[in-house]
């Protein structure tokens, strides 16, 4: 397939792309200092008592449990990330997806050195994250159970509703009816309802003198029943491994149970779908990623024009263009990423009338080719005011969050930078069940621009100048807090935040998660114009 090479106009010699990628890379920073204390959280003390126990800190059990040199696409690297005293980021529990014995699974694993591996609200919505994406993309869930429960002081949060604590056993136990293989190894303590991630596995592994499981641990016994017991006569490996029945495999170590864990997911690989596979051979872009650096910088309201970002986001730089004459605002067309081919909508300004229906119609044609989608958002919004809403923008808006709605293609997307209004929606946000979704650490996202608010709320007060500029601070404050893509990956209403220069390389380990849609039939409307 011969595509146009996009030609760049961008001089890297300006004093705006210094500026830019100065204040960038002080933003990466951040998120390194940031995502190495999510992968290595644990204190010299909780070091030496995992050591004193023969147990391995949870990057090392990782490490272990994976094929060597595979690659890791982490989920939620910053959850909680401020939400909690004395709790480093990642809540707790680390979710990745990487090889394992040849086969693509989602890992999920407590860290008993963060409150005892205790679960936090957003402990759980990880949790419950990482499920819906090994759900969606068909992947073996290995846990590797070290968890203490919900964490008592927030159990309102934690343990009643829906979508808590109880909503993990209910999805192990769809996901095993559908055939995804729910497999755990108990490496420490699983205790309440923690007791419930082994006992919902297909396979359950424990190690001698280390694991155990209960439903309530000896104190919680002693004050129901008055029984005095210790914890391995309670629900140690041997019990449930010899007498219980509750689990099926008994090891001496903790490198035994990686091994073991190995070996029986070797036996699901027959049973896994084909997945996406690159059309082929990986070609760099002829324009250096880490320029997006200085393409970007921190101010939203200076954007890029957006063909500046695909031409160092895909192979060759090369991009064919679909309708590129006609609402211009959004670009639409066919790239490659890393070998993989993807539809690419991305925000070259506001959304008008046009461009609207530019994206309906290009969505139904990626439908049909069964070509999967990228969403690459820079969005403010749709196009307010009488002449606009007198041409339909509601209704032709509607058609494009339909398409989007409704395509059976894989989508992913990535918010480059604003993500606001309705603009969020159109562009599959969150809400439109994106496969992956990813931010760059300068992005943001509120329902508008926190200026905007400011001034709408000011227009409807009846206060006094005074009390209305006093509002208008704070509202503004407010929102740039909570439209801060750290503020937003530690509520994970994304997938994680990434560094624009390993974009690439990220975007083609979500394509490579998912299942081959070649064979899939489309949606059954037919391409026609709206």
């Amino acid at each position: 397939m011969v595509m146009s090479i996009i030609k760049s106009t961008l001089s890297t010699r300006s004093e705006k792309f210094k500026n830019n990628e100065s204040e960038y890379r002080l933003l990466i920073e951040k998120l390194n200092d940031l995502q190495s204390i999510a992968c290595y959280p644990e204190s010299e003390k909780s070091l030496g008592r995992l050591k004193d126990k023969n147990q391995f800190p949870t990057q090392e059990r990782i490490q272990r449990l994976i094929d060597p040199g595979s690659p890791i696409l982490e989920i939620g690297s910053l959850a909680g990330l401020d939400q909690y005293d004395g709790v480093p980021p990642g809540a707790g529990v680390r979710a990745v997806i990487a090889s394992v014995a040849g086969t693509v699974s989602m890992i999920i694993a407590n860290n008993p050195s963060v409150k005892g591996g205790t679960y936090f609200p957003l402990s759980v919505k990880k949790h419950l994250r990482a499920q819906a994406i090994a759900d969606d993309n068909f992947l073996p869930c290995i846990h590797l159970v070290d968890s203490g429960g919900a964490f008592l002081p927030l159990q309102s949060e934690v343990f009643p509703d829906r979508d808590h604590f109880g909503r993990i056993f209910f999805n192990q136990s769809n996901k095993s009816k559908k055939g995804i293989p729910q497999i755990s190894a108990v490496l420490g303590s699983c205790t309440a309802g923690g007791a419930y991630v082994p006992a919902m596995s297909d396979e359950a592994i424990m190690v001698r003198g280390n694991s155990s499981i209960f439903l309530g641990g000896p104190p919680l016994v002693k004050a129901a029943t008055g029984e005095e017991v210790t914890a391995e006569e309670l629900g140690g490996a041997d019990v449930h491994c010899n007498i219980s029945g509750v689990a099926d495999h008994l090891v001496e170590d903790e490198g035994q149970a990686l091994s073991k864990l190995r070996e029986i997911v070797a036996t699901t690989k027959n049973s896994m779908p084909g997945r996406l596979q690159p059309s082929s051979s990986i070609e760099e872009p002829a324009y250096d990623p880490s320029e997006i650096y200085g393409l970007f910088g921190t101010d939203l309201r200076k954007s890029p024009p957006v063909l500046e970002i695909i031409a160092r986001l895909v192979d060759g730089s090369r991009f064919e263009q679909f309708k590129a004459g006609f609402g211009e605002t959004v670009k639409c067309g066919f790239a490659r990423i890393r070998g993989f081919d993807v539809g690419i909508i991305a925000n070259d300004g506001i959304l008008f009338s046009e461009s609207a229906l530019k994206v309906a119609h290009f969505v139904q044609i990626c439908d049909r080719r069964r070509t999967p989608i990228l969403f690459l958002q820079n969005i403010s919004g749709f196009m307010v005011g009488k002449e606009f809403e007198h041409g339909g923008i509601a209704k032709h808006g509607a058609k494009m969050v339909n398409a989007v709605s409704t395509c059976s293609v894989p989508k992913y997307t990535l918010i480059m930078g604003g993500s606001f209004g309705a603009g969020n929606y159109g562009m599959c946000g969150r809400a439109y069940d994106p496969r992956f979704l990813f931010a760059w650490p300068g992005s943001r996202i509120s329902v508008m621009g926190g200026e905007q608010a400011a001034n709408v709320l000011a227009e409807v007060s009846k206060k006094s100048a005074a009390e209305i500029k006093k509002m208008k601070a704070e509202v503004q404050d407010k929102y740039e807090k909570e439209g801060n893509a750290f503020h937003a990956t530690s509520l994970l209403w994304d997938d994680g935040i990434i560094d624009p220069l390993y974009t690439r390389e990220t975007l083609a380990l979500a394509l490579g998660c998912s299942p081959d849609c070649s064979k899939q039939q489309p949606e059954s409307f037919g391409i026609f114009r709206m």
